[in-house]
């Protein structure tokens, strides 16, 4: 490999390490209220991927002048920035939040009950907003204003990333709370995702009722 000497090895051999890494910003709100569209709420959910627990939604509207400091795609933080991030979106914005258990999950299908779960936030919400930036490539049916979906949408609105705070957060919580009547699964320590101590407490116990019987390893065939 060349490099050129105005370039050390160590950068042309790493160049991601000079990225300047995008942190998610206003703008997308702004650009709707300029349409005419205000107020904004972000939404977002947690917990499609997991063997078992619900999916949890929430939705954001942040207040324009108390936006808390380092909002990110909740995947980015710490546990100690998500928690501190979720106590200051909760006494700054007005938040709503929902959720959809493994029966409805698997009635229907994660993609449906996360949306589901998503519409039914924002529905909650105490101010009515008139725009919604929803992560991900689908509007949620069924909203009661404009919706607008913004893949990656968790790394480009502070809005978004709110909401994705607040519904990690909260599932955790509730992940948390579910490990004292079912102590074998360790949900506390892995929130339901397939870990491997997770999937064999299943071969163990069996599932239990907060398991999704239709996502696999649990699905029979």
């Amino acid at each position: 490999m060349r490099v050129s000497p105005h370039v050390t090895t160590h950068t042309a051999r790493f160049p991601f390490l000079f990225e300047t890494l995008v942190a998610p910003d206003f703008s997308l709100e702004m650009a709707a209220r300029r349409e005419g569209f205000w107020p904004v709420a972000g939404t977002d959910e947690a917990g499609r991927g997991p063997l078992a627990g619900p999916v949890v939604a929430a939705a954001v509207i942040l207040d324009p002048d108390c936006i808390p400091d380092g909002l990110n795609d909740s995947k980015q933080l710490t546990a100690a920035q998500r928690e501190s991030l979720f106590e200051q979106i909760m006494v700054t914005a007005t938040v709503s939040i929902a959720s959809t258990g493994a029966a409805t999950i698997d009635a229907t299908d994660i993609r449906k009950a996360s949306l589901d779960a998503m519409r039914r936030a924002v529905y909650g919400l105490t101010i009515r907003p008139q725009m919604v930036l929803a992560d991900g490539r689908d509007i949620p049916p069924g909203l009661i204003c404009a919706g607008k979906a913004v893949i990656k949408g968790d790394a480009r609105s502070v809005s978004i990333a709110a909401a994705s705070i607040i519904a990690k957060v909260t599932r955790d919580r509730m992940m948390a709370r579910a490990h004292l009547p079912f102590p074998a699964y360790g949900f506390g320590f892995h929130a339901g995702y397939a870990t491997a101590k997770h999937r064999a407490a299943i071969d163990v116990h069996g599932p239990c009722p907060l398991h999704r019987m239709s996502f696999r390893p649990l699905r029979k065939e």
